[in-house]
């Protein structure tokens, strides 16, 4: 009997008007004809994009079938409970070569009220980073409605959002309703709810393929908007090497870093939730009872929750994200 194993998927690339070359010259990915490759999704169970298996006897099925079909064995039980049918991440990397547009995602509850599925909680992970590189994350104070309608209505926006330094292993935990947006220069990894719902704010002024402005989303986002200011923007985590390290837990994902040269054995039994193992360094296999599977840098694989175990080994110094809810 064929039984359920680790999941690689083919690739969804994504032509963007910011995007560049960094997803084929970084991450090794062949993007064909594309001019401005901004995203490429590794894991997905967004909607009319949902990732098709490239490896073992599951091959050519879309993953939103198999969570149909083989239920809390893949996800999860409590997963499968709370998500049904519809895979509940959706795993980028992003090559941002231009600004992105000044954007924001609403919650839960908003995009329930708005009959427009889930809310987009994000998380991202800095692969590269050029010199001076910035990105935007929430305001740099106190705001209300009314006051950001102000700027907004007289251009001085930008004098009110919080602008970030960016270097290579930053870490930036983006919750649904903070206002953000990525700067020119940089290459990460995204990790985010099962949502492709994007508020645009304010868009550089820029011209759209079509010879027109990019379309905003002013009305819709004012009542998306966290207006707050939080303490801090930029996540500090420990790394330390040939064990696992908690990056981001929140009810959305959890999100660990493994950095290992050496094999490493996980019990994964207790977790009742499917793994996503994200290579961004080096070059790994997982083996597990029945066979092994190979994930190089740029690669995503799914472990099964119906797996008890399985080892981590290194061909070479590597890192992975971990990330399951």
């Amino acid at each position: 009997m064929n039984t359920l194993y680790p999941l690689k998927f083919k690739p969804i690339f994504k032509e963007k008007i910011w995007g560049g070359q960094k997803i084929r010259t970084e991450l090794g990915m062949d993007f064909g004809n594309l001019q401005n490759c901004g995203e490429v999704w590794v894991v997905s169970g967004v909607k009319d994009n949902e990732s098709v298996v490239n490896n073992g006897f599951l091959k050519d099925n879309e993953l939103n079938e198999l969570v149909e079909v083989y239920m809390g064995d893949l996800v999860g039980e409590k997963v499968f409970d709370k998500f049904g049918n519809e895979f509940p991440l959706l795993i980028k990397f992003i090559d941002a070569n231009d600004w992105l547009s000044i954007q924001v995602h609403p919650d839960d509850a908003l995009a329930a009220k708005r009959k427009i599925g889930r809310g987009k909680t994000e998380m991202w992970y800095t692969l590269g980073a050029d010199k001076d590189t910035q990105l935007i994350s929430g305001f740099n104070r106190e705001m209300d409605k009314e006051s950001y309608e102000e700027h907004l209505k007289n251009g001085t926006l930008k004098d009110v959002l919080n602008y970030e330094q960016v270097k290579k292993d930053d870490v930036f935990f983006i919750p649904a309703g903070r206002i953000h947006a990525l700067g020119p220069g940089m290459l990460l990894a995204e990790i985010q709810q099962t949502s492709d719902t994007t508020y645009r704010i304010y868009d550089w002024d820029r011209i759209g393929v079509d010879g027109q402005p990019r379309e905003l989303h002013t009305d819709e986002a004012l009542d998306a908007i966290d207006y707050s200011k939080p303490d801090s923007f930029k996540t500090n985590y420990r790394t330390e090497l040939n064990s696992t390290n908690e990056i981001i837990s929140c009810d959305k994902f959890t999100t660990n870093i493994v950095r290992f040269n050496k094999p490493l054995y996980k019990d994964i039994e207790a977790l009742d939730s499917f793994i996503i193992y994200l290579a961004i360094d080096g070059d790994t296999i997982l083996v597990w009872d029945e066979g092994e599977v190979s994930l190089q840098k740029g690669e995503a694989l799914i472990v099964p929750a119906y797996l008890s175990q399985i080892n981590l080994v290194p061909k070479t110094e590597s890192g992975l994200l971990e990330i399951h809810l």
